[in-house]
């Protein structure tokens, strides 16, 4: 296989030294398996024909960006090759009078929302991975991020791509049109597909103008129901953040124990992040509204920014939250169940409910706006480890009874696979695999992941 790999791309871009497969065995899931060899493609043609070598020899190949995933999407569990897309990392074309981007799939998210802004133009998906994680990932697990709430996920934003097939073909989904209702939506199925449909080498994005003003404002609450009950009163007023993010008392002492300089009250039990943006007299009265609102809801502490140095200290509070969470547990699994905003209390008190009875740390934070929430297991012992299977099942259980979905962004890949089965059911399954089926008869394609 290494021989004729090597006719196809060149030799300095295939790799099959221990220490390369061990860099391309795990992503941030922490699961861990070797892959056979690692290839490093630069264009659609050598795609095709490494997936046509494996098709006929029947070797599994798994896709892999800058391996971000939390679901274990990218760990090569059955060996074979590995499909580094990094090289390909052009961004091909921005076209501000189409409001459309062309760009390959190794692009890095932060990188090409910072190109299309010189541009005064606006790429919405912003997952908190943004400034390492690359498009293409974000296209294959079908990410969401902070901004949600407003403009929608990384789906609402691809209007074509080019695909390879499991046996090197290569087809077109769409392309720079904002509309299309010619055959099929292909390119809505291979979103969120995880790598298992095709592998993308051409991606087609839409853009918006660059909204002219924002507004940052922080409010700390001395319990959670009071933050959920300020944000069902500001939608109630017509004002749609693009960002309403909330913490919780455990993700709060973590921040502050891990960055003291950050001014978190102690006696917080949970915070919320708004952010507001478009036009300027809009953003001046709905800051001036939600200000008073807030004013109503009696927080112990809000500040807004007033100036961007302001801004990024708010948000570093944030962001901040995972390796905070890291510098005090030994290891954490992180969760990304999605319910319905009239479920977010209840989903809230599930939760608590579990880390009662379980004994298990839990902090949760995420995405209030669209009840997608990040809930971290902070594992530190072994009673931890024998008890995590059964609080993961009672929350994806009660997830679902709840109305909501196993994964709002982070796909279910290798970790969650198992409990598929709770949310859907053997009819929808049996589709799901004959697509799967159609597609890549031979399973080539990431095997292992989603429903094996």
């Amino acid at each position: 296989m290494l021989s004729q790999l090597r006719n196809i791309i060149d030799a300095k871009r295939v790799f099959d030294s221990p220490e390369a497969r061990i860099a391309s065995s795990y992503d941030a899931s922490r699961k861990q398996h070797l892959p056979d060899v690692i290839v490093k493609p630069v264009n659609t043609k050598e795609i095709s024909d490494v997936l046509k070598l494996a098709h006929v020899n029947v070797i599994p190949v798994y896709t892999r960006g800058a391996a971000s995933s939390v679901t274990g999407s990218a760990v090569p569990i059955k060996g074979g090759i590995v499909l580094d897309t990094s090289l390909m990392n052009r961004i091909i074309e921005i076209n501000p009078v189409n409001l459309t981007a062309t760009v390959e799939p190794g692009v890095v998210v932060a990188d090409f929302q910072k190109e299309v802004e010189r541009q005064n133009l606006f790429y919405p998906p912003d997952p908190a991975s943004a400034e390492f994680c690359t498009i293409g990932g974000n296209i294959a697990t079908g990410a969401g991020g902070l901004r949600c709430i407003k403009y929608g996920t990384t789906r609402d934003y691809v209007l074509g791509l080019e695909v390879v097939l499991a046996d090197g073909r290569i087809i077109n989904t769409g392309k720079g049109t904002l509309k299309r209702v010619s055959g099929y939506d292909l390119t809505r199925l291979m979103v969120g597909s995880e790598g298992t449909l095709g592998v993308f080498t051409r991606i087609n994005l839409k853009l918006i103008p660059k909204p002219r003003a924002q507004s940052t404002i922080a409010a700390f609450f001395s319990e959670p129901d009071k933050a959920i009950q300020f944000s069902i009163g500001l939608l109630s007023k017509g004002i749609l953040p693009r960002a309403m993010e909330y913490m919780d008392a455990l993700s709060l002492r973590s921040v502050a124990k891990y960055k003291p300089e950050l001014q978190v009250p102690p006696d917080a039990q949970a915070m919320l992040l708004i952010e507001l943006d478009g036009a300027p007299n809009d953003v001046d009265e709905q800051t001036g509204e939600t200000r008073k609102l807030l004013q109503e809801a009696n927080p112990i502490m809000s500040k807004r920014a007033i100036s961007e140095k302001e801004a990024d200290y708010l948000w570093s509070i944030r962001k901040s939250i995972s390796a905070a969470l890291f510098s005090i547990t030994a290891q954490k699994v992180s969760e990304d169940i999605c319910v319905p905003r009239s479920a977010i209390s209840d989903i809230l008190k599930v939760i608590r409910e579990i880390e009662i009875s379980s004994g298990i740390p839990i902090a949760t934070f995420g995405h209030l706006g669209d009840g997608n929430f990040h809930v971290n297991f902070l594992i530190s012992n072994k009673d931890h480890e024998n008890k995590l299977p059964s609080a993961l099942n009672r929350l994806f259980t009660r997830t679902i009874e709840l109305g909501g979905t196993l994964s709002g962004e982070h796909g279910i890949g290798l970790t969650k696979a198992k409990y598929f089965p709770l949310e859907w059911g053997p009819d929808e399954i049996a589709i799901f695999k004959s697509i799967k089926q159609l597609f890549d008869p031979k399973n080539i394609l990431n095997p292992g992941k989603i429903f094996g």
